[in-house]
Parts: C-alpha cells; sequence; structure tokens
C-alpha cells in the first residue's frame, strides 16, 4: 500500500524487482495498491500521474488505485469545485481501467456523502477491489461485492454511520491508523484496551486490529519491525462479544490523521 505523495513508489518498485524472484514469487502473488496525489484531481493529470506510478513501481497495472483525498489540492475546502472536478476524476480512472492499467479502482479518506456523489456517477465503474475475481463473497455485515473503502477506522474513531452505510451498499471498508497516530499512543495505551489485552493474553495492538476484522474490517497495519509485523498478523483468535462491546462503547472521540468532513 503506497501513494504518489509518499515519494517511495521508485523503492518498492526496486525492491520488488529484487525480492520476487528471490523468493520464486511473481507479481501476481503480491497486491500492489497506489493512489492519486490531490494535486493530480484533474482529467488532464488523471493519466499522467497513474502512468508515472506505474513506471515508478515498475508494474504494467497496479491491483488497486485509490483517490487518496476528496479535495483537489489548491482549491479551498468549501469550495464547489471540489465536488465537480472528483467526479470528473473518478470518471477518468473509470476510462484508465477499463483500458487495463488497473485491477480496480477506490477511493480513501471520503465521508458518507463524497461516496453517495461518486456512487451516483460512477461511470459504469463502482469503487471496488477485483481480488475477489468480481464475486460476491458473504461477509459479516452482509453481501459484499469485492468493494474496498479506506478511510481512518479504530475504537477511538468508529465511523458506525459510514460502516453500516459501505455494508448497505457492498462496499468493504479498509482500515488505516487502527493502531492511532505515530506520534500519540492515546489509543495502544486506553485502558479499556489494556485491560482487553491482558485479559485475552495479547498486545493492544492485536485487540485494536483483531477488533476491526470483528466487525469485517479489512486492515493494514504498517511497521519495519520484523517482530511487531510478525505480531501483527497473528490474529487468528476471537474477541468474546462482551469484550467487544467495552472496545465499542469507549467513550475517547480522537482523530489521527486528516479531516475530510471539511471538504464539500
Amino acid at each position: 500500500d503506497t501513494a504518489a505523495v509518499y515519494h517511495n513508489e521508485e523503492d518498492i518498485g526496486r525492491a520488488l524487482k529484487e525480492l520476487l524472484p528471490k523468493y520464486n514469487l511473481t507479481r501476481e502473488d503480491i497486491f500492489v495498491t497506489s493512489k492519486l496525489s490531490p494535486s493530480d484531481h484533474c482529467p488532464t493529470k488523471v493519466a499522467v500521474a497513474a502512468r508515472g506510478s506505474l513506471a515508478r513501481l515498475d508494474t504494467p497495472y497496479l491491483d488497486l488505485y485509490l483517490v487518496h483525498w476528496p479535495g483537489v489540492a489548491g482549491v479551498a475546502p468549501d469550495s464547489a469545485n471540489n465536488p465537480e472536478v472528483r467526479i470528473a476524476t473518478w470518471q477518468e480512472l473509470a476510462a484508465l481501467h477499463r483500458q487495463g492499467l488497473f485491477r480496480s479502482i477506490g477511493v480513501s479518506n471520503y465521508t458518507k456523502h463524497h461516496l453517495v456523489q461518486i456512487l451516483a456517477n460512477s461511470a459504469g465503474v463502482r469503487p471496488a477491489v477485483n481480488q475477489y475475481s468480481g464475486n460476491v463473497v458473504k461477509w459479516g455485515c452482509g453481501l459484499v461485492r469485492s468493494g474496498v473503502f479506506q478511510v481512518e477506522f479504530h475504537p477511538h474513531y468508529k465511523q458506525p454511520e459510514l460502516l453500516n452505510f459501505c455494508c448497505e451498499e457492498g462496499v468493504l471498508l479498509q482500515a488505516y491508523s487502527s493502531l492511532g497516530g505515530s506520534s500519540n499512543h492515546s489509543l495502544l495505551e486506553d485502558p479499556t484496551v489494556s485491560k482487553v489485552a491482558e485479559s485475552l493474553g495479547r498486545s493492544p495492538s492485536q485487540v485494536l486490529l483483531r477488533w476491526a476484522l470483528e466487525q469485517r474490517v479489512g486492515v493494514i497495519p504498517k511497521s519495519v519491525h520484523p517482530d511487531r509485523i510478525a505480531e501483527n498478523i497473528d490474529l487468528d483468535f476471537d474477541i468474546p462479544q462482551d469484550s467487544m462491546r467495552q472496545l465499542s462503547s469507549i467513550q475517547m472521540i480522537e482523530k489521527y490523521a486528516w479531516d475530510p468532513n471539511v471538504v464539500a
């Protein structure tokens, strides 16, 4: 999971070129996501930006390409230009999707009203991921048509209305910042999280990730530490319903990343 604004696509491309053959893997064995920068929200810029990501990653296609942010760089958040450009940008992405540049396209950091606009003007391509080959899969909240929508989601920022809307629309919610902010450990150190973790013999990070999975929300934690990566993968356990209720009843409301609610 990368993005143009992370400025690490070239590094990832070089790493994949070296490591895939080393471990007898092919491009099809991994799932690569990148994102369109807010500065490239314009039909005339989208294709250049997308092909730039492909070139830097040294791959002929992306499994998923997300619109990183609902607003346009350099445009006031409350400007009426935002929805107009947002829809035009999506429609251009849909055209590139049909050309085969991406297996699927989606959005990140959108609110419900942003997502409603896209679904109403989808140009025949809804936010979707083809990792399930377009099949309908049975999800905890109903039938999900292989969709994805990446947002901040954790016990301090639960967004229940958005989660329910995605379930109704067949869009799988994918959570980032599941463990809170990189410089703010209030979520990892939350007393309720710590109490549940201790009762289960698990770490707070495992409990936070599993809390999302129990609600059929995907997680994409990141770390450069092998021991933490291994811990984040070791999620084959269940959180009892009473503990889930405790976690979901945490009163603290804290957002660790950008707030898209300010964007028209």
